[in-house]
């Protein structure tokens, strides 16, 4: 889709790292990085709408992330999550706006029971909605999506008595089953860190040196810029 001369990506990806380097530069504890990071995820919202972009999905957490950090900072961004949940539940919230659905995808059931209760309520909030989606990735990570994806169609084998894996079977059973046009991350490194491994195939992949609290409406078009420059080959 074009918009003013631009490639619109169908589905565009967000892998938001440096928050906890941006505290670092600020001489603040960890998680500020992280609250200031959640500011930027509402202004994506605007972004998005106006550039026309149907699917995004962002990453919020991974399963290494709630394992390996302390457990004052996973506390910590867990309050972050709530307030920003909090505010998405409310009546004519900025989802209602801009009719937004919204999925929260990985292992949530692990996470703590105000958090889902939360998630489970925004979903059936935003499910009537059909423009927009929002994915939030939250204790997701690629090779988890794809075990689960593995148990599944093991399960309807064996249901069905018979063994038929395709392209199509896999994608069906995807968490997100929208191929990823575009994934932009922040905070310099060049690695999908174990993120979309099937949807980010084709991808094509844009790395900020910028930390995800600095990235800001001109980093984003700019972003979008670079993405109609370029000539997708998908693997050809």
């Amino acid at each position: 889709m074009l918009n003013n001369g631009l490639k619109i990506p169908n589905h565009i990806a967000i892998i938001p790292d440096g928050n906890r380097r941006w505290s670092k530069q600020h001489d603040m504890p960890p998680w500020k990085g992280h609250w200031k990071g959640g500011e930027v995820v509402d202004n994506l919202f605007d972004w998005c709408v106006e550039m026309g972009i149907p699917n995004v999905s962002i990453w919020a957490g991974s399963t290494e992330n709630l394992t390996v950090r302390s457990k004052k900072e996973v506390t910590e961004l867990f309050k972050v999550y709530q307030h920003f949940l909090e505010k998405w539940v409310k009546k004519e919230s900025i989802l209602d706006r801009y009719q937004v659905k919204v999925r929260f995808v990985g292992d949530i059931e692990t996470l703590p029971n105000d958090l889902v209760k939360l998630m489970g309520k925004i979903m059936v909030k935003t499910a009537k909605y059909q423009k927009r989606m929002f994915n939030v990735l939250i204790n997701y990570g690629g090779k988890f999506e794809l075990l689960n994806v593995m148990k599944k169609l093991a399960e309807a084998f064996v249901k069905a008595g018979k063994i038929e894996i395709t392209e199509k079977a896999v994608e069906k059973k995807l968490m997100i089953p929208v191929p990823v046009d575009l994934v932009v991350r922040t905070g310099g490194f060049t690695r999908l860190s174990n993120f979309m491994l099937w949807q980010s195939s084709y991808a094509e992949l844009i790395v900020l040196n910028k930390l995800w609290p600095d990235f800001t409406k001109k980093d984003f078009m700019n972003c979008i810029k670079e993405f109609t420059r370029r000539q997708r080959n998908f693997g050809k």
